[in-house]
């Protein structure tokens, strides 16, 4: 499962939580870092856990706060045997908790830096999927590749996303049922470019919406997937799963 970011909802039960994603046949879980305080702690996670791995960068809502060294803090933290790619970055023009200006710097600035280190990136675009495009193109992000996070896009940025070397990760909004948008252009898809994931504790899907989300619950994703695209569940789980170790170079157990 892509990106559930082991937040203070899990505090309580975090062990429980991972016996569940086990119970469902999950091999690895992947942690998301949105800003250092959180990198720390997805990577003492990763530690914990032998399942677990982490992600470190800095989500567009917290770019107004990257300084002179916080950079060099994400390369240190990279080197790390269980980090394997870089972020969340990327644009949000729907909550603007930074300027754009600032955003779009920052976001320019972790693709360098994920180019420099040679890791994958995650890619967060919501209601900017243009300047993400131009973005990634002018960056040359292809030079790593990576995952389009929660991707909300048509067809044509789906092609255009493809052909920069990048998945796009689908989460539990697949299974609402006015999703239909997401349906149809997942029913295109080729599994073969296609993460699941859960953006834990956010976004459960049905029948769990509104409650706390977790890593277990990818399945329900998998599951609706498999319904639109008239495969078996094992299909995608399997293909879902290699490509996600292709990507972060995740060995097999």
């Amino acid at each position: 499962g892509l990106n559930s970011p082991f937040m203070p909802e899990f505090d309580k039960d975090r062990n429980e939580v991972i016996q569940r994603a086990h119970d469902c046949g999950m091999e690895y879980i992947i942690t998301v870092g949105i800003d250092v305080e959180s990198c720390r702690h997805a990577i003492r996670l990763a530690e914990e856990f032998e399942s677990v791995y982490a992600i470190v960068g800095i989500h567009p809502h917290n770019a107004k706060d990257i300084d002179g060294g916080t950079y060099d803090i994400l390369r240190k933290l990279t080197q790390h045997e269980k980090v394997c790619a870089l972020g969340e970055m990327g644009l949000d023009f729907f909550r603007n908790h930074s300027p754009r200006d600032i955003q779009l710097t920052r976001f320019r600035e972790q693709i360098a830096l994920a180019k420099e280190l040679e890791l994958p990136m995650v890619v967060h675009d919501r209601n900017a999927h243009r300047e993400t495009l131009a973005i990634l193109k002018e960056e040359k992000a292809f030079e790593v590749g990576g995952v389009i996070h929660c991707f909300s896009g048509d067809h044509e940025m789906a092609s255009k996303c493809f052909d920069m070397g990048f998945y796009l990760s689908i989460p539990g909004t697949i299974t609402f049922r006015k999703a239909t948008s997401l349906q149809e252009l997942v029913r295109k898809l080729p599994l073969g470019r296609i993460l699941i994931e859960t953006d834990a504790p956010f976004l459960a899907p049905d029948p769990f919406r509104g409650k706390r989300n977790e890593p277990s619950y990818v399945q329900y994703v998998a599951d609706k997937i498999a319904k639109i695209k008239k495969l078996d569940f094992e299909e995608v789980t399997a293909a879902t799963s290699r490509n996600a170790k292709t990507l972060f170079k995740i060995p097999a157990y």
